[in-house]
This record gives C-alpha cells, sequence and structure tokens, in this order.
C-alpha cells in the first residue's frame, strides 16, 4: 500500500478500509435519491439507478488513485435538482439538451482547472456570497422536497399553503421527516439511509408501497440514456447564464466540501497537489457523468464521516467506490422505496447547507441584501440561476452606491455582468 503513502499520512490499511466503509453508509442514500429526483424528467428509473452507481465508483475511484485524498464524489444534490425542476421542468428543455449544459460546464471546469483562472475567479467572489450560494441552494431543495413531499402546495389565494396532512402520502412523509431529524441530531451514522429504510418499513407495513419483488438483480442497462446527450442544442447564448451557473455551483461546492473535509484533517498542504488533483477529478468527473446520463458531478460532504474514523489518504475512496459495486444488484430494493421516505433526506439537506448563513457577516449591507435575494429567489422562482444574477448584481450596485470601490473587483464585476444575461436573455 506504498502507493498510497499510509505511514507518511499517519494511517494503516485497517483504518482506510473502516474509514471507507463508512462514508459508504453515510452516502448510500444518493443512489436512490438522485435517480428518484431526475426521473422526474422522464428519464427511466432503472438507468438511473445504474448509471448513478456507476458514476459514484468510477469518479470515487479515479479520485483516490489520482489525488490520494480520501474525498468520495457522486451526483451533486442541490444541482440535480436544479437539472431536473429547473431546467427540464421550468424552462421545458428536453433532459438530452440539459445534459448538454452538464457536458459543456464540466469541460469547461476542466479546462479552468489546468489554468489559474480557476483561483481567480473563486477568490473574486467573498466568502460571505459562497455561503449565501449554498443557503440558497439549501432553501431551494428543502423547498422542492416539502412539494414533493405534498407539505407544501399550490394555492390559488396565497400561491402556497399547507397540504392535507392527513393524507397518508403525506403523513409518510412526515413521519419520514420527523425520523430523519431525530437520526441525525443523534448523530448516529448512516443517519439518511437509515431513515430511508425505517420510513420504507412504515410504508410498507402500512400498504403504501409495494414490497420489493427480490433483494438483488442484475444491475439494469443504462442504454436510454448513455450518450443521449443533445450538446449542439445547449450551444446557445440564451443558456449561457445556465451553464455559467452549473460551472459555478459546482465549483463552490467542491471548494467547500474540499474545506470542510481536507483542510480539517490536513490534507492539502500548501506545497503538493492534493487540492488541484481533487479538482481535476472532480472536473472529468461531470463531464463522464453527463455521458453516463447523470448530473453534476461533485465532492460529496459525507466524505468528513470517513475522515473522522481516520481516513487520510485516496484508499478511503478507492474503498468506498468499491463498495458501491454493491448497489448496482440492489435494484428490486431501490425501486420500492417510496417517494415520500426519500424527499425528507432532501428537505435535511437543505437544512445543513442553510446552516451557512450563521457564518456570514450581515453588518455589511451588500452582502445583506445580497444574501437576502439569494436565499429568498432561489426556491421562489425555481431557479438557481435568478437567484445568483440578483445576488450578484445587488451586491456590486449597493458597493457601486457606497463608493465602497476596494471591495469590487474584475471577478465580481464579470459575473454581474454575466448575470444581467440572466433579464436580457
Amino acid at each position: 500500500m506504498d502507493f498510497f503513502k499510509l505511514k507518511q499520512h499517519h494511517s494503516t490499511t485497517t483504518t482506510e478500509i473502516r474509514a471507507g466503509f463508512t462514508t459508504f453508509l453515510t452516502m448510500l442514500y444518493i443512489v436512490p435519491v438522485n435517480a428518484m429526483i431526475m426521473s422526474n424528467t422522464g428519464m427511466p428509473m432503472d438507468a438511473l439507478l445504474t448509471a448513478t452507481a456507476l458514476i459514484t465508483i468510477i469518479a470515487t475511484i479515479l479520485n483516490g488513485l489520482w489525488s490520494n485524498t480520501p474525498v468520495a464524489m457522486s451526483v451533486g444534490m442541490g444541482i440535480n435538482a436544479y437539472f431536473t425542476f429547473g431546467l427540464v421542468l421550468g424552462m421545458k428543455m428536453p433532459w438530452q439538451s440539459a445534459l448538454g449544459v452538464v457536458f459543456i460546464s464540466g469541460m469547461i471546469f476542466v479546462l479552468l482547472s489546468l489554468t489559474p483562472f480557476r483561483v481567480w475567479i473563486i477568490h473574486s467572489i467573498p466568502n460571505d456570497l459562497r455561503r449565501a450560494i449554498s443557503a440558497g441552494i439549501g432553501t431551494f431543495i428543502a423547498f422542492i422536497g416539502l412539494k414533493e413531499m405534498g407539505i407544501v402546495v399550490d394555492n390559488p389565494a396565497t400561491l402556497v399553503g399547507l397540504g392535507e396532512l392527513s393524507d397518508p402520502t403525506t403523513l409518510l412523509g412526515v413521519i419520514g421527516l420527523f425520523v430523519v431529524l431525530i437520526l441525525y441530531s443523534l448523530r448516529i451514522k448512516g443517519a439518511f439511509i437509515l431513515a430511508i429504510l425505517i420510513t420504507s418499513l412504515v410504508a410498507w407495513g402500512m400498504d403504501l408501497a409495494t414490497l420489493p419483488s427480490a433483494l438483488i438483480a442484475l444491475p439494469s442497462s443504462i442504454g436510454p440514456i448513455f450518450m443521449q446527450l443533445d450538446i449542439l442544442a445547449a450551444l446557445k447564448l440564451s443558456l449561457l447564464p445556465v451553464i455559467i451557473t452549473f460551472l459555478i455551483t459546482d465549483m463552490f461546492d467542491t471548494l467547500g466540501t474540499l474545506a470542510g473535509v481536507g483542510f480539517r484533517a490536513k490534507l492539502f498542504g500548501k506545497e503538493d497537489k492534493k487540492l488541484e488533483r481533487t479538482l481535476e477529478a472532480d472536473a472529468a468527473a461531470t463531464v463522464m457523468g453527463s455521458l453516463l446520463g447523470v448530473s453534476t458531478t461533485t465532492s460529496f460532504i459525507e466524505s468528513a464521516s470517513g475522515v473522522e474514523e481516520g481516513g487520510r489518504t485516496g484508499l478511503t475512496a478507492v474503498v468506498t467506490g468499491l463498495l458501491f459495486i454493491l448497489t448496482l444488484f440492489m435494484l428490486p430494493l431501490f425501486k420500492a422505496i417510496p417517494p415520500n421516505a426519500i424527499y425528507p433526506i432532501l428537505v435535511m439537506v437543505g437544512v445543513l447547507m442553510f446552516g451557512e448563513l450563521a457564518h456570514i457577516n450581515f453588518e455589511d449591507t451588500a452582502i445583506l441584501v445580497a444574501t437576502f435575494f439569494i436565499v429568498l429567489l432561489m426556491p421562489l422562482t425555481y431557479s438557481i440561476t435568478t437567484g445568483l444574477a440578483f445576488g450578484f448584481i445587488s451586491y456590486l450596485l449597493i458597493k457601486l452606491i457606497k463608493r465602497e470601490f476596494e471591495d469590487i473587483n474584475l471577478g465580481i464585476s464579470l459575473l454581474a455582468g454575466i448575470s444581467l444575461l440572466v433579464f436580457i436573455l
């Protein structure tokens, strides 16, 4: 195991295997959750389950071998909801074209990963705005989760209202939400997948869902979605803001995860290339994912669970990736999971992302206003792009009004200018 330099990282094979297994348990939920979300586009659920498992295996093992970091990767939460409910259902875009958008944003990310531009654009955006973006995406996906569960419904008088909680299906979602809140609050490992399992058992016991026909089966073909992306359809000036949104979201999501996971465990030194290589693996995985038929791939914060177990090298990621091979054969079980056992997880992920607001300096008027628009408009307009646009434009406008020119740079000005395209086009 000298390839992973275990001694240099003060780790052992046993520790790395245990850490990899822990990460696997904490992010196992992504396979059924992502497939459930993206199937709303009309893409076949069976193929999505297989594709999600495959990109998780490929991306995680690739990162472990290439960067030697214990960071697992899979289809990003939040951006997959934007792909589904923002682009395909909201903008009426064919899912093939939406995959083309993912491919283009991924290719740009790959190219930027090889240049100083990536670091420049990231440093151009204040930390507080990055946190606001994370919180805004959190409110967006939580709103989607509550809507799909039937807790939030259409109301002609007030636009939205409270759903019928006595409805058995909605009640199941409420139960699932309480279960995941309790398990996560108690810091139980694998809280998400345990919550899905417990809620599913309740649904099967109440005859609200059909029991799985079998526990294991051969993987389904990804033929219906493999290489079905339409790149030419995505090459439109009007879609530039959407491509930029995917690019920025992926970069910030990855860097936020790596900051939380990597720097806490002192994984990224100033002299080594681990951070750069992890970003490169992340970018390459997004491109590969679009070919397989899934949305943007990113580094997962659940990797922190493996780090807490002592994982310090790429061996942890490799073990996690290998364990995900098991999910390829769990199709009957995943298909039997009722939607309202899945969507409470979306709400909980939103809650965790919303927590970034605690670290924002609201004494800065520009940050206060930009954060307000980002967090409020992402869910209300069903668009991450619109929330980002209002945020960047309002930030720049207030800084100009207050003549705080020292806080304005070319990067933030460029992003604000691109944001204007959202409204012009």
